[in-house]
């Protein structure tokens, strides 16, 4: 048995794999914020490189990777595949579990797959300064690491909570030349105006988005550089999967299940696009893709798929995708770099389409895990690839299990690929003390005297009022009909303030009557009255949306979710 899979460098892809062209319909446009109209290239030039739109909008299944860019791959890729055979036995699994370790770049993540190119490109067009966000520190490092080299200024927006967490990585950054603030400041529009609601504010990836964009469209010499979500940041990320699928062949094998965590879809998609293209072109139609997202943080599981603005106040383009509420801020987990209100477009569709599968996790089980694969293996994996880790932890159950479908010989073949990215700044010591180490399976106030009052918060069956709910998949319209319309409320009991948390918060959709009849594809938001706000036909949420619970229909909850909920 190998333990470690190495390619040389002439194995680093020439080519980077776009996934738009096999997906199994066509991606939703991204809508202007002012208009909501389609966006067309002219709309993102104030913000990003001719360059980076025409990757964004391209229809090409491949791209060719610069010569100047695959030279500075050549620091750190390819990048090594573990056969994680010591984790197997504690398990004491049939499966084989391989790992791609992204932790060895100098930035220590996935992140420098995109930030050079993205530096690279920018340069090319006389581009001086870069702005962006980071939450963890991982992109902000990875871009103030890809400037240096390519001789740009680079601003960073750092989420303060993860400022006060990791002075670590701020300080890598500043090493690299970076200008780091923590979000929200006082030198922006968006910043002030957050401080002004609540100078306490922990920030959120959203808001240090709406810094970074209005910071790059104020200034001539400046371009926005964004690290998730968008489908050019994708692209750059799937040579992880691109070298892992080559090293699988080495190991002479292909995998029946590809795992990885989830905030905004690069470290995911990185890995699992190349491998989904398999599925969807039918040359590998029999893998599971799986993704782990932060409970506190719950996009993908417990979002509402629908169009939504990617930051806080509503400056950059609004993309179609599962969302919390450009609003939401969620707890001041140490996975920082999961701590998003929605997700890359492209995902959302993947999974809407039953592609992939989403399950959301507290951040203590994760790091459980990540303690035992790092007893085993020797890697201490970063938060955010805890979850993955998680993920596994929960098929292995599975595994477990008689299979009734299927012999147990065809089970034991079971070859997982879960994904790792550099050491923690953070020790599992300070994981295990922290006064957010028992967050709850969702958002929740522990502040808001709703909360504290609502008799069935931890009913073990849904309330009465999520008998309709929001249907996952509603109709492109106007983002004001989407979210405040709120046909469903009745807003005299608001008005007479004879509404509770049980009080659903919508259907949002007027046409929606036979909702009722199509249980299986709802989902519940409840919400305090006092949080729900419309103004000006914009989608306005209360600036941190305390939301209560997520439900789905009670006899659709499995167990684990139902332990997951406290239902």
């Amino acid at each position: 048995m190998v333990k470690k899979i190495l390619l040389n460098e002439d194995d680093i892809p020439d080519r980077w794999y776009n996934i738009l062209p096999d997906m199994p319909a066509p991606p939703a446009p991204y809508l202007h914020p002012a208009t909501l109209q389609p966006m067309g290239p002219a709309d993102l030039a104030p913000i990003f490189p001719q360059a980076i739109i025409a990757q964004e909008v391209s229809a090409e299944p491949w791209i060719e990777i610069p010569d100047e860019v695959r030279e500075v791959y050549r620091i750190w890729r390819p990048t090594p595949l573990y056969r994680a055979d010591r984790l197997e036995k504690a398990l004491d699994t049939p499966a084989h579990i391989y790992f791609k370790y992204e932790g060895v770049s100098p930035a220590g993540s996935h992140k420098p797959n995109t930030a050079v190119p993205q530096a690279y490109y920018n340069a090319k067009e006389g581009v001086k300064r870069l702005t962006t966000e980071t939450g963890a520190g991982q992109w902000g490092s990875a871009l103030a690491f890809a400037g240096a080299l390519f001789g740009l200024e680079v601003t960073v927006y750092m989420v303060k909570v993860s400022f006060e967490q990791k002075p670590y990585r701020r300080a890598m950054m500043e090493t690299w030349g970076a200008t780091v603030h923590a979000s929200p400041t006082n030198l922006t529009n968006a910043g002030r105006g957050i401080l002004k609601d609540d100078p306490g504010s922990p920030g959120s990836l959203g808001i240090a988005i709406s810094e970074a964009i209005e910071d790059a469209a104020t200034h001539d010499d400046a371009k926005y550089s964004l690290g998730s979500v968008v489908n050019h940041v994708l692209l750059h990320q799937t040579v992880i999967g691109l070298e892992a699928k080559k090293q699988m062949e080495m190991a002479g094998a292909y995998p029946d299940v590809v795992i990885g965590c989830v905030g905004g879809g690069s470290n995911f998609a990185g890995l699992t696009y190349p491998f989904i293209g398999d599925k969807l072109t039918g040359k590998q139609p029999k893998t599971r893709f799986l993704a782990a997202e932060p409970a506190a943080c719950p996009t993908l599981t417990r979002g509402v798929y629908a169009y939504d603005f990617g930051d806080a106040v509503g400056m950059g383009p609004v993309a179609k995708m599962f969302t919390l509420g450009h609003s939401f801020i969620p707890d001041r987990i140490h996975a920082g770099g999961l701590r998003y209100h929605g997700d890359a477009p492209s995902l959302c569709a993947l999974v809407d389409h039953h592609v992939v599968e989403a399950r959301a996790y507290k951040q203590n089980e994760c790091f459980a895990e990540a303690v035992r694969f790092a007893r085993c293996e020797g890697f201490l994996p970063a938060p955010e690839a805890a979850h993955a880790l998680r993920r596994w932890r929960r098929r292995r159950r599975r595994l477990e299990r008689p299979a009734k479908r299927e012999p147990s010989s065809s089970v034991s073949r079971d070859t997982v690929i879960s994904t790792c990215r550099h050491m923690t700044r953070t020790s599992p010591a300070s994981w295990r003390m922290s006064s957010c180490r028992s967050r709850e399976s969702t958002p929740r106030s522990r502040s808001c005297p709703e909360s504290r009052r609502c008799p069935r918060r931890r009913s073990r069956h849904a309330c009465p009022d999520f008998k309709a709910g929001l249907e996952v998949s509603p109709p492109v319209q106007h983002v004001a009909e989407l979210f405040c319309g709120v046909p469903h409320v009745d807003m005299a009991r608001v008005q007479r303030g004879q509404t509770e948390p049980g009080d659903i918060w919508g259907s949002m959709i007027a046409n929606n009557a036979d909702l009722g009849q199509r249980s299986h594809e709802a989902v519940g938001v409840v919400v305090p009255e006092r949080h729900l706000r419309a103004a000006s036909g914009r989608l306005l949420w209360r600036r941190q949306l305390q939301t209560e619970t997520f439900a789905l229909p009670h006899d659709l909850v499995d167990e684990q979710v139902r332990q997951d909920q406290g239902l």
